[in-house]
Formats: structure tokens, sequence, C-alpha cells
């Protein structure tokens, strides 16, 4: 049992599920693209939210087994949160059929925001592999912490396509708050030593 679960074959299926019914769906009817972008660029904000959140998790539970066992798949939520934008992006220009109705809008707050983010996201998804890692050395990391303004970006997206704060809040505020948390931990960890060496 602990060898299935460990298997990253299944998690990969785990990760899939969503988009099978989708594709399928958009294979016999290419029209519901339409219906499909809202669910698709949920799914990449919802894997790219949970592999961010896994880091000041771990530092409040730190031996939780299930959030080790999340943090040895990391890359793949990033990878899945990537191939699911990809799969948005494809359904967008489906929808809007030509260059035209793209380039007219691409000023619009809500859709420039997505560009910009995608574009992030298309050098974390290409670098999101061993091989990178040891090529790029240092630069990986520094690269990898883009994801923090792609994940600005792409809640600004979602407001403002949507037109709608709710939703968009109750998925990024949780991840708002663990992070204001781990930077507050991080930095009043380091001012405490330096406070203890300035007074005798």
């Amino acid at each position: 049992m602990t060898r299935i679960f460990s298997s990253p074959y299944l998690f990969w299926t785990l990760l899939a599920l969503p988009a099978i019914p989708m594709l399928i769906s958009l294979v016999s009817d290419p029209g519901v693209a339409e219906g499909l972008l809202h669910p698709t660029g949920e799914f990449s904000a919802r894997f790219m939210i949970i592999a961010m959140m896994i880091t000041p998790l771990r530092m409040i539970f730190p031996k939780a087994g299930w959030l080790n066992w999340l943090m040895r798949r990391r890359r793949a939520l990033g990878v899945a949160a990537f191939l699911y934008a990809v799969l948005h992006l494809v359904l967008y220009v489906i929808d809007e059929g030509a260059h035209a109705p793209m380039l007219a809008e691409f000023t619009e707050l809500g859709i420039w925001t997505g560009w910009l983010a995608f574009a992030i996201f298309v050098q974390l998804g290409l670098t999101s592999n061993a091989a990178s890692q040891r090529w790029l050395l240092a630069g990986w990391k520094k690269l990898q912490r883009f994801v923090y303004p792609a994940a600005v970006l792409t809640l600004l997206h979602w407001i403002f396509v949507n037109n709608n704060l709710g939703p968009a809040l109750v998925h990024f505020v949780p991840l708002a708050a663990l992070e204001a948390w781990r930077i507050w931990k991080t930095y009043s960890g380091k001012a405490a030593p330096a406070l203890a060496a300035t007074n005798p």
C-alpha cells in the first residue's frame, strides 16, 4: 500500500483527473470551450496555491507526515499548475477564434495580467526539472521566486475577468495569510539573535 501511494504515476493520475472529462467534452463539442475556461484557470490557480502553501505549513507543522509527502511532490504540483494554464490558454484561443478579438481586449486589466502570469509560468514550468536545477545552480531558486508575482497577477486576472471578488479571495487569502506569517517568522527569527548580540 505504501508503494502504491508513493508512486509518481498515481499522483500524476490524480492531478490529471479534473482535465480528463474536460478534454473528452471538448473533443466531442469544441463549442464547450467557453464553459471550460474558468474551471481550467481555477485548477491552475489551485495547484499553484497548494504548492506555495506547503513551505509555511511545514514551518507550522514540522512533524506532519502528509506535508512531507506533499513536499516531495511540490514540483509536480507546480508543473500541473502550468499545464492547466496551458489548457486554459488553448481554450481561450479556441473560444476567441481569431487574433483580432484577442488583440482588441489585450489592454484590459483582467486580460494582460493573465498573459503576464502565463509568461512567468512558462519560465517556471520549463525549468521545473533536475537538469535545469543543476544548470542554473543558485539562479534556479531565484527564478522560482517569480511564482510570487505570478500569484498576484493570477489573483488580479481572476478578479477582473470574473468581476467577482469573493471566489478569488476564498482561494488566495489563506495563501496570503500563510506567506505573511512565514515572512514574519523568518525575519523575527533573524532579528532576535541580532538583538541579543547588541545587548550584553
